[in-house]
């Protein structure tokens, strides 16, 4: 009987369909949670004047999903790593389609702010299964390449949000916009028939051969026998998984990247919020918000894939605290008058450094935590970064009440940047003080 590492299995394999596959599917359903998520942005005008919303109500009805995100991160993480990636996603996906469809039969802002809550939940829990699952099948060389085009589908949903509203909203009404989502949610018997469960929990249900299938699938020309021992080298976890999540010298890393979302997400929220206001403020006439916006999640993809090769290449927190550093920079030099081409490409590299960040900081987390608790320690890590993105709209509502100087304003946004590239730094040299114990455990093993 052969002992087989599960791990070298995957982390040597070479790209094939089956990775090109997992990662499809992966991304169109971050498209379709981009598109619940953004489509509030889309329709806020019209619900404001068809309800006589106050800017107060309305930043308080938005404010409902990005609640329930929160708790659907920190709940369907952990969820997950009891149930599998499969039935979590599954449940996600429901929750946040079936949500967003029943949004459009809505006739006044509780409804409508509950149905965002309960949508919210399924948005907040997909991001940390589906780059848990990626993670887990990317050969080692390409992962964070892997994670973060995946996760550019999340930009493009947000984008498709924005394309669908210019032309649904005039034609249709804005109830329009939530039924659509209906269209998604007939793919789930596709999702669940072709998406694959994680291997690490076949192997901890006892689903030996249902183990052996998919890797035979990962590696087609590694040979695997019936009576290979399939085995995980993973530590076992001992009561409630969130506690693993600081044992073992995990702790300050952990705290780091606690730290780094909340920061990556406050920046996000707040420059996608009011950099058109705070554009507009300044005398600059540019078009429609739109054209902002689309600059800034253009930036978002190109930055992720980029920083997911770079990542592979060399050190993927040294490479995220790098984009923190160019983020703080270019989010500042906002706040002065530039020509149009110079403006377009700072909002440009802002968002590369931010929405592109946030992608980076899922792979980086996910590479970090074992596989028994991966989706655990990414959903928390979700989880608390929300908290960020609710904190990003108020403070920029806050700053625009006290009349403060463009320059300031976006000093204030670039703050979360700093902080965060500090965090990061701290990750990064943590990790350089365990490598050597790490290598003599092997040796000693």
């Amino acid at each position: 009987m052969r002992k087989i590492d599960v791990h070298e299995i995957i982390d040597n394999a070479r790209f094939t369909g089956f990775h090109w596959m997992v990662m499809c599917w992966c991304a169109l359903l971050l498209i379709f949670d981009g598109y619940d998520l953004f489509i509030y942005g889309v329709v806020l005008p019209v619900l404001m004047k068809e309800w006589g919303l106050s800017p107060l109500e309305a930043g308080a009805l938005g404010s409902y999903a990005l609640f329930g995100m929160m708790f659907g991160a920190l709940v369907f993480g952990s969820l997950a790593d009891k149930i599998g990636r499969k039935k979590g996603i599954a449940i996600c996906f429901v929750l946040f389609s079936g949500f967003t469809v029943l949004n459009g039969f809505t006739s006044n802002p509780t409804e409508f702010g509950i149905c965002r809550f309960m949508a919210g939940l399924g948005i907040g829990g997909l991001m940390p299964n589906v780059v848990a699952l990626m993670n887990e099948y990317a050969p080692k060389k390409l992962r964070s390449t892997l994670v973060a085009i995946m996760f550019s589908g999340y930009s493009l949903g947000g984008m498709l949000s924005a394309g669908v509203g210019i032309y649904m909203l005039p034609r249709f009404g804005w109830e329009a916009m939530f039924f659509a989502a209906l269209l998604p949610l007939l793919l789930l018997p596709l999702v669940l028939y072709f998406l694959p469960e994680s291997v690490g929990f076949l192997l901890r249900q006892g689903r030996v051969e249902q183990a052996r299938a998919i890797l035979k699938r990962v590696d087609p020309q590694r040979e695997l026998h019936d009576d290979d021992r399939l085995e995980l080298t993973e530590v076992k976890t001992q009561g409630a998984p969130v506690l693993e999540l600081f044992r073992e010298g995990r702790a300050l890393q952990t705290l780091m990247i606690w730290v780094a979302f909340f920061c990556c997400l406050l920046m996000v929220y707040a420059l996608s919020s009011w950099l058109p206001k705070l554009m507009a403020n300044a005398g600059y006439s540019l078009g429609s918000s739109l054209s902002f916006l689309l600059a800034l999640n253009f930036g978002g993809m190109f930055g992720a894939i980029a920083g997911g090769f770079l990542g592979d290449r060399f050190n993927l927190p040294r490479v995220v605290a790098g984009f923190f550093i160019v983020a703080a920079v270019s989010i500042s030099l906002l706040g002065f008058k530039s020509p149009t081409p110079v403006l377009y490409l700072l909002i440009g590299i802002a968002g590369a450094t931010t929405i592109g960040t946030q992608i980076l900081l899922y792979a980086t987390a996910a590479q970090f935590y074992g596989l028994a608790f991966r989706s655990t320690g990414l959903g928390w890590a979700s989880g608390i970064g929300r908290n960020g993105a609710i904190v990003g709209p108020l403070l920029g509502g806050a700053l625009l009440g006290i009349n403060l100087p463009l320059q300031l304003n976006f000093m204030a946004f670039a703050i979360p940047g700093a902080v965060a590239a500090v965090a990061m730094c701290l990750v990064y040299h943590r990790q350089l003080q365990q490598a050597p114990l790490a290598t003599a455990a092997e040796a000693q093993g």
